[in-house]
């Protein structure tokens, strides 16, 4: 961050949010790291005592503060049962952006947040010419879960079992789409999100049936960027609003009633990261990512109360396929949905819903977490996966990309031959003939 008054802005607001933090230690309770190491400076109260003395301690030890900042898997578990309202998510991002104008970005970070992410159409190039070549240094592993491991040891990828990247990717599919509303009179713009995009395009897929299906007018900008969640974690402001800007521009080209992504992270980001962390520029910014942030809905949201879900009808030359969810961090804690992703299941009478213990407890992934800290990463995840096992189901379903990348890895190591989806292709499935 190059202007020191915005870095002194960030400052005084931390200051001002830190103090409500009473320090009782519920955030101990519910915490994911904090069970798996007992460590006080990996809880958000032993965070937010560390930030109180933000200004000094950042001057006298900024790479110890940054440490134990990004040693976090932004859960938001502790916000959400938080006595005092803590916004604690706020606070980190915004104390992460404080260090990163600080210290400056890593190289490595500079080069991917800056150098590729920063630009969605190198971003998607590099990825068409990484799927092309990906069966080079990676092998299929396990055809339930649709994972691949790599064929020698990587640094990179170590022993995880990833999803791979998919062969043609949906902006390649479908470049862009502009169409009118039909009986339900309403026009919805559709954010695919990066990991949907290249990795789970048959969900992109799914969302465009079932709003086809609804008679849904579609606007689907082409070049859609990155929504910033990676950057803004990293503390990186430039990049983050660079590609806020970006994707204001793409879809403000339309009017629309909604904005609809299949992403929790991604609904999460544009609905409250958006709104908090752009700064204003006398352009008017800030009123322009609000407008578009209030149209904003999870998809699974926006067909249950907005549209209404259709009752499929049970396939009599099928089994009933047994199925779990698990509640993504981004859309239980961060945007309060739960009961709107089990509608979806619930509508197709070709699956029955298993309750699973602790639904809405962290996967592990945390985006780079899960690249700086793989085994409480993956120590996690090992108790999302027994709890789905032990539910005896054949498939699990859950409403962010990344915990599907998540879960994929731990019951694919495990041997597990579940299939990982996502709500939306499950009621997609129920409105074919």
């Amino acid at each position: 961050m190059s202007d020191m008054k915005e870095l002194i802005s960030l400052m005084k607001e931390l200051e001002d949010q830190v103090v409500v933090c009473m320090r009782c230690g519920m955030c101990q309770s519910v915490c994911p790291l904090f069970a798996e190491t007992g460590r006080e400076s990996d809880v958000a109260r032993g965070k937010l005592a560390l930030l109180d003395g933000l200004m000094k301690e950042m001057f006298e030890n900024p790479n110890g503060v940054n440490e134990r900042l990004n040693k976090c898997l932004l859960c938001g578990s502790c916000a959400a049962n938080c006595p005092s309202g803590v916004h604690v998510l706020d606070i980190f991002i915004k104390a992460r952006a404080v260090l990163a104008g600080y210290m400056g970005l890593p190289a490595a970070k500079r080069l991917i947040l800056r150098g590729m992410l920063a630009h969605p159409e190198i971003f998607d190039r590099l990825a068409e010419w990484g799927a092309k070549f990906q069966n080079i240094f990676t092998k299929p592993v396990n055809e339930a879960v649709g994972t691949s491991c790599a064929r020698i040891v990587s640094p990179l990828i170590g022993n995880r079992h990833f999803r791979p990247l998919a062969a043609v990717p949906f902006h390649q599919k479908i470049p862009y789409l502009n169409t009118s509303p039909g009986h339900s009179g309403i026009k919805a713009a559709f954010y695919v999100g990066c990991l949907m995009d290249k990795i789970f395009p048959h969900v992109a897929q799914a969302v465009i049936d079932v709003l086809t299906y609804h008679e849904i007018g579609i606007f689907m900008p082409e070049h859609q960027g990155c929504c910033g969640i990676p950057a803004i974690s990293s503390g990186d402001t430039k990049t983050f609003e660079s590609l806020v800007r970006h994707n204001l521009e793409k879809f403000e080209a339309e009017s629309f009633d909604y904005l609809v992504t299949p992403c929790a992270t991604c609904t999460s980001t544009i609905k409250k990261i958006w709104t908090l962390m752009v700064r204003d520029d006398g352009r008017g910014i800030k009123e322009r990512v609000r407008k578009i942030s209030e149209k904003t809905l999870d998809i699974n949201q926006f067909l249950v109360k907005h549209v209404g879900v259709k009752p499929g009808v049970l396939k009599k030359d099928r089994e009933v396929i047994s199925i779990a969810y698990h509640d993504p961090c981004h859309l239980k804690k961060s945007l309060g949905l739960a009961a709107e992703p089990r509608a979806l299941i619930q509508a197709n009478p070709n699956y029955h819903l298993k309750e699973i213990p602790e639904s809405d407890r962290c996967c592990g992934l945390g985006g780079s977490f899960n690249l700086y800290y793989y085994e409480l990463s993956a120590n996690i995840g090992t108790k999302k996966r027994d709890h789905i096992a032990s539910s005896g189901c054949s498939t699990v379903a859950t409403g962010c990309p990344a915990c599907m990348i998540q879960l994929s890895d731990m019951l694919s190591k495990a041997g597990d031959r579940i299939a990982v989806r996502h709500p939306v292709e499950i009621y997609a499935e129920s409105l074919k003939p």
